[in-house]
């Protein structure tokens, strides 16, 4: 253990002559070099947090400030009217300084209090400056003069070289859309999904709850944004995800792919080392808050800044469940890891000294846990299973069976910890010549054997027999983007920074004296492994109905998409309308993320992918129209116009679930709202986004692209689908459905959205057939 190996450090005797003292220099040492770095981290944090907080001022310019106004002292110049002269004689009633040093410490007081004043104007400044979002509407390439001289402003308000949280004060709040503008956008978005009876039924209520009402809740929930940082996140947080009472895996948490061509090394150990090494890494950056913003955060235009909030509890964050709603647990700095191997747990230890072990020093932890053959403890080998099942049994378990002795300490070990890897005794993988390699990788990651992933752990790394990884996340901290920004810093540096040796393990030497892993200690009795055996057959019911197809369309990409003109995501959204059709003969309501991190604690939008402009261009495209091209268009424009809407604060959805919430504490009963958030989408769609890092040129390394992530069907008969959009020639496509639906089917599915992808781009391809014609 550990604390063992620590102790022998410290011995003593009691002999006839006195006590003799024995020191271990060596383990002095380490407990020096810990606090070293200890306090070194403390200096860095308070460094950082300083120009933060003085952000987008510089405290040299506090300096500055203070011998301008030292000097207009000196010239008799009176800058304060009268208020240093105040700030004197207040300090002469201490009767302990002279009048000279009265003189300059009034300059200093006043100096500062001006610089501060002059913070809080900068940053109201900017926020303001952010809160203008015409730049967004206007057309690709085409900026107007208003928004160059936005752009202007901007630069020259936002300071020099941010840090991660540095434009935090700055951002801007979520908006309140009004009531008439989310009601005429909702009914237009249904609009093509009922027939003229249902849509003036539908026309009658949404106009007697604008009336009668909306205005009340309205109010309140105004009030609300006044008050709360984001008027949304915290009920968004707190009951589409901690209050569900249902399984979380599968049906909340979504999974991250490995690089889809590139596997650096065989080795599992040596590709967990480099793994956890470079999230240890990542972790340090950002809780020092260095990461870069410029480079962290997706940017309009090279200034808009986007918020940070969501990062800050991607390590040592916990899922806790409860009787009646979940909390997440978010802790400082922790210094183990959990792993998970065949049934068992250990506890490995991430630093030494006061510094990270080595990836070389992680491959060996690993190795010896791979190389152990103890088996599991009665109700080990499932005990993640009750994280998989429903939340009230796990609730109750952990409060009767893990609330004391040896189960508590090792769950408390889990929970604390930085995060969950599994060592995965399968292979995993994208083989170009295995079919259906990608659907089984995509499933393992969703949901594993069910009792092999920790899933209310902020994330599990999973590393395969085969040195392939993947990732499983929780989803109520954060969205995907958020992971996909440190799985891309992880790929990375792993393949181009920290590499292996020729046999393909992790470089560097190894220090022998490393404490070995802990076996985590439990005392289950029957009564919790009937609990655990039920929350497992709970979750094996989910993950072996969940029909998964993983697409690679690599006809064409994001470049000929381009240069069509036309948004690659429009294009995209488009195709799987016209898939949707001819899957299911219909079309249907169509939930597509967007992202509103451009305000303060922003998290998501939904953009209402089926319009009246879409269903008509599918239309025509089933009757050959000779219109096709122009109606694509429209709906194309008419597709990126609500993606914009929702991403500045002007989406409906979001709205509307606050105004249902509200009605809910004023005890309102509303059947409009009902009605609205009770309508299941069945076609559930997000992308994932791409090199929010940049640290990989993919012109240059064309093999080293990433196979995006996905998440399960979102409706019982409907299909959830994940695309990303990979260099200029790659879309990948996460296509989830169920099998129990006799309506759905994952692969027929891909099949229809190759061919959809195939048919919209011909009409360019005729388009440009006919050009040629005329120009011959």
């Amino acid at each position: 253990m550990a604390e063992a190996h620590q102790a022998v450090g410290f011995q003593f005797t009691v002999t006839p002559d006195g006590i003799d003292l024995h020191l271990s220099r060596e383990v002095l040492k380490h407990i020096y070099l810990s606090g070293v770095t200890s306090w070194r981290k403390r200096a860095i944090r308070f460094k950082n947090g300083i120009l933060t907080g003085v952000y987008p001022a510089s405290p040299s310019s506090w300096l500055i400030v203070v011998i301008a106004i030292m000097s207009t002292i000196y010239a008799r110049i009176d800058p304060s009217l009268g208020m240093i002269d105040t700030i004197k004689r207040t300090l002469s009633v201490s009767g302990y300084m002279t009048v000279q040093t009265q003189t300059v410490l009034s300059a200093i007081l006043f100096a500062t209090g001006l610089w501060l004043s002059l913070i809080l104007m900068l940053r109201y400044t900017l926020k303001t400056l952010l809160s203008y979002h015409a730049w967004i509407f206007e057309s690709h390439g085409k900026i107007s003069f208003c928004t160059k001289l936005w752009l202007s402003l901007v630069k020259m308000f936002s300071g020099r070289r941010p840090l991660l949280y540095s434009f935090q004060t700055s951002l801007p709040r979520l908006p309140v859309p009004s009531v008439d503008d989310t009601i005429t956008r909702y009914l237009e978005s249904v609009r093509p999904l009922l027939d003229d009876e249902q849509y003036n039924q539908m026309e009658v209520v949404a106009n007697d709850f604008k009336k009668d009402q909306a205005p009340k809740l309205q109010k309140y929930l105004i009030l609300k944004s006044w008050w709360a940082t984001n008027y949304v996140s915290d009920w968004w947080e707190e009951y589409i995800y901690l209050r569900g009472r249902s399984p979380i895996m599968v049906n909340s948490n979504f999974y991250a792919m490995d690089l889809l061509y590139v596997t650096p090394t065989h080795r599992q150990a040596a590709r967990a080392g480099n793994a956890v090494h470079a999230m240890l890494q990542y972790r340090r950056k950002l809780e020092r808050g260095e990461h870069v913003i410029s480079l962290l955060l997706l940017l309009a235009l090279g200034v808009v800044p986007m918020c940070s909030y969501q990062m800050e509890r991607m390590f040592n964050t916990t899922r806790i469940p409860g009787i009646e709603t979940d909390f997440v647990q978010h802790l400082s700095d922790r210094k183990h890891l959990v792993v998970y191997h065949k049934g068992r747990f250990f506890k490995v230890w991430l630093y030494y000294g006061g510094c990270h072990l080595w990836p070389s020093e992680l491959e060996t932890q690993f190795q010896m846990i791979l190389n152990d053959t103890t088996e599991p403890q009665p109700g080990e080998l499932k005990l993640a299973a009750l994280t998989a099942g429903n939340r009230v049994p796990w609730a109750r378990a952990r409060l009767k069976y893990f609330s004391q002795g040896a189960n508590k300490a090792s769950l408390e070990a889990i929970e604390t910890s930085a995060f969950f890897l599994t060592l995965d005794d399968e292979v995993h993988g994208y083989d170009p010549d295995k079919l259906g390699s990608l659907d089984l990788y995509a499933k393992s990651l969703l949901h594993g054997k069910c009792y092999d992933r920790w899933f209310d752990k902020s994330f599990t790394l999973i590393a395969y027999k085969n040195g392939k990884l993947g990732v499983n996340a929780e989803h109520s901290w954060a969205d995907a983007p958020i992971i996909g920004h440190m799985w891309e810093y992880v790929l990375a540096t792993d393949c181009f920074h920290l590499g292996y040796t020729e046999e393909g393990h992790c470089k560097g030497d190894i220090n022998k004296g490393l404490p070995p892993p802990t076996k985590l200690q439990w005392d289950i009795p029957l009564e919790c492994e009937e609990v655990i055996e039920d929350s497992y057959m709970v979750a094996k019911v989910i993950a072996d109905d969940v029909d998964f197809h993983g697409c690679l369309f690599d006809e064409f990409g994001k470049g000929l998409i381009k240069k069509s003109r036309t948004s690659p995501d429009a294009f995209i959204q488009l195709a799987l309308q016209l898939a949707q059709f001819r899957d299911k003969g219909e079309f249907c309501l169509t939930y597509e993320a967007s992202m509103t991190r451009m305000f303060r604690e922003g998290r998501t939008e939904t953009v209402r992918s089926c319009t009246s402009e879409s269903t008509a261009f599918v239309r025509a495209m089933e009757d050959k129209n000779t219109t096709r091209l122009d109606l694509f268009r429209k709906a194309a424009d008419k597709h990126q116009n609500m993606y914009r809407l929702a991403m500045t604060g002007s989406g409906i959805d979001r709205h509307l679930f606050c105004l249902y919430i509200m009605s809910k504490y004023l005890s309102i009963d509303s059947p409009f709202l009902k009605q609205v958030l009770s309508e299941p989408w069945r076609l559930s769609t997000s992308q994932t986004p791409q090199q929010q890092l940049n640290m990989v040129d993919i012109k240059k390394f064309p093999r080293y692209v990433g196979a995006g992530g996905g998440f399960g069907p979102v409706a019982d008969d409907g299909y959830g689908v994940s695309y990303i959009i990979v260099g200029e020639n790659l879309i990948t496509f996460h296509i989830s459905s169920k099998f129990s639906s006799p309506e759905t089917d994952s692969y027929r599915f891909g099949q229809n959205i190759r061919q959809a992808m195939l048919d919209i781009r011909a009409l360019f391809d005729q388009k440009d057939k006919k050009e040629k014609e005329k120009e011959m």
